[in-house]
């Protein structure tokens, strides 16, 4: 099962994107442009299928091990990592002041989706050193920036996110790990954390732990909790590794899938040696760490599509060699002949093509937004962030059991290498927000915050563009629908979405039903849009451009007229589960 970078489409979508958003009338992105883009996405690929692809299956088949306290990963991952570390591809987006190549979000997104496909166990330490850098950049003193950031940065180190609890699980206000102050400015750090992603292995020989816990004075709830840097080994001033510091991995998850990322439950300060520094002030810890959360969210979406997009090349390589059935002639054909696989491929190759287009639009949006500063271009990436997540990974569980359909019985057995496809996918749904939190930050914050002011914004900027495509004839139905789509929602913003209301049961209810609507509505946009901007532009590959109308015409006959039924339910006043008793 090997992967190979789908360049047209990144290509394209990365282009549309970077010209869409103005990144080339901005003087912060000068340098950045269009041909260092494709060198860069053409060098990740070159990596991704010669290195990382070939490890996915090892991965998967041998695990990782847990003995004597200590992690060891699966054969050959500890030399892909020191490649991948010193070809820089850590800090792709980081800043060049701390070793990293400072490239603007737009083309780290294709490369991320790169890794993402090629192997997904391995690579998902790069979006927590991601995530990690940004916070000690926004919030740590310079102290903690100077003895830890360049060695994050090369790889020499990794960071670990420590946010969850056996007892508290997404509720972050039960976390009851401790800091106590030591009265130099350090904290003793003692608790337990599980679900900790590389938090421990033998990739490097330090590891910087984001500690989320609490001060003895600390307020309760949320609202008590700090962020602490808790190294694996103490970081001397002169920034050299020092003692060890009393963080103990416990024992690794036997996980359904991603078995080639450890999953670790870790222990601080057993012996009450455990010290961490504050990153912040006291009692910001979540203000702190949703930063990486959000770069993990975007993370987890682009996880989704990647997963999408192996699950197709794949699915497409053995519908064209697998003989089974004739046709109409009684000849014996390839199964892609037969017009029910060709429904399951296209269903995958048009969803996977929109999300895609979907989050280089997001990435792309973050640049712009960090260069202008602008209030409307954050409140969409506010606004689609959720989205994205959800969608796309809910999508991406669909679609691995679209690829084992397609595969038959040899999908069901563990040899063809699919069924690994849907066991990693299984998670995403679920970390960095499951559906049903993403579906209520959506809703209850995204659209009830602003009062539906960016969703207005955005439903103005769809259906302005399905009017432009009115006289295409061969879109003429998509298009229809899309406008009444956004007509509806802005219908049931007032009437439903906006209601004022003491019991928000209702609307809890119908959350997931209408993110899961917004985001079919969202793909369809862009699908749309990919169209509408090549229209307008000399078309060099007649045969491509054909393909991805024909992509679209699919999406609007067989997934499109869905979200009216979707939204159907979110207009519902009686959901049964507010009167269903689950004790009877």
């Amino acid at each position: 099962m090997m992967y190979q970078a789908p360049y047209k489409d990144m290509q394209l979508l990365v282009e549309q994107a970077y010209r869409q958003q103005g990144l080339d009338e901005l003087a912060a992105l000068e340098g950045f442009d269009l041909e260092l883009a494709n060198a860069v996405i053409e060098e990740a690929a070159k990596f991704a299928s010669g290195v990382m692809a070939p490890l996915n299956s090892v991965g998967d088949t041998q695990g990782c091990r847990f003995q004597d306290g200590r992690v060891s990963t699966p054969e050959g991952w500890r030399q892909a990592y020191q490649q991948f570390a010193e070809s820089g591809w850590i800090g792709l987006a980081l800043p060049e002041s701390f070793g990293g190549q400072g490239l603007p979000k737009y083309m780290a997104q294709p490369v991320n989706e790169i890794w993402l496909s090629a192997n997904l166990a391995f690579v998902m330490f790069q979006a927590l050193a991601q995530g990690g850098s940004e916070i000690l950049l926004k919030f740590a003193n310079e102290s903690l920036k100077n003895r830890y950031l360049s060695k994050i940065v090369s790889g020499e180190w990794t960071v670990a996110m420590a946010l969850t609890e056996s007892n508290a699980g997404s509720d972050f206000g039960l976390l009851s790990t401790k800091a106590i102050p030591q009265g130099d400015g350090t904290y003793k750090i003692k608790g337990q954390k599980i679900f900790i992603t590389y938090g421990d292995h033998d990739l490097t020989d330090n590891i910087a732990h984001l500690v989320l816990a609490r001060t003895p004075d600390a307020p309760a709830g949320s609202r008590g909790i700090s962020l602490f840097l808790v190294p694996k080994y103490r970081v001397n001033s002169n920034g050299e590794v020092g003692d060890f510091n009393d963080v103990r991995c416990t024992g690794i998850e036997h996980k359904m899938g991603l078995h080639g990322s450890p999953t670790c439950s870790i222990s601080y300060g057993d012996h009450d040696h455990c010290v961490g520094e504050l990153v912040g002030e006291l009692n910001q810890g979540l203000m702190a760490m949703f930063v990486l959360m959000n770069e993990a969210r975007l993370s987890c979406g682009l996880q989704g599509v990647a997963l999408g997009e192996l699950g197709y090349q794949s699915a497409l390589e053995y519908a064209k060699e697998r003989t089974q059935g004739t046709n109409a002639r009684g000849e014996k054909v390839n199964i892609i002949e037969h017009a029910d696989v060709k429904r399951m491929l296209l269903e995958m190759r048009s969803e996977t093509f929109a999300l895609r287009a979907l989050g280089y639009q997001i990435a792309a949006q973050i640049d712009r937004a960090e260069s202008t500063h602008e209030k409307a271009v954050s409140s969409r990436i506010a606004l689609l962030t959720p989205i994205f997540k959800a969608f796309a990974t809910e999508r991406a569980n669909y679609m691995a059991g679209q690829v084992v359909q397609v595969f038959g019985g040899m999908g069901f057995v563990e040899e063809t290498g699919v069924a690994q496809i849907m066991r990693d996918a299984r998670i995403t749904t679920i970390y960095e927000g499951t559906t049903g939190i993403q579906a209520r930050d959506l809703l209850m914050r995204k659209v009830r915050g602003d009062q539906g002011e960016a969703l207005r914004s955005l439903l103005d900027e769809i259906d302005e563009l399905a009017k432009t495509l009115t006289e295409e004839r061969h879109l003429a139905d998509m298009v229809m629908q899309t406008r009444d789509a956004v007509a509806t929602i802005r219908q049931l913003l007032d009437r439903v979405l906006l209601e004022k209301r003491e019991d928000l049961t209702l609307l809890h209810g119908i959350s997931v039903p209408f993110l899961e609507a917004m985001g079919t509505l969202c793909c369809a946009w862009q699908l749309l849009n990919v169209i509408s901007e090549a229209s307008k532009h000399e078309i060099t590959d007649a045969l491509y451009h054909k393909n991805v109308i024909s992509t679209a015409q699919f999406y609007g006959a067989f997934r499109l007229p869905q979200v009216m039924a979707l939204l159907k339910t979110v207009q519902s006043d009686d959901l049964g589960f507010t009167t269903y008793d689950f004790n009877a």
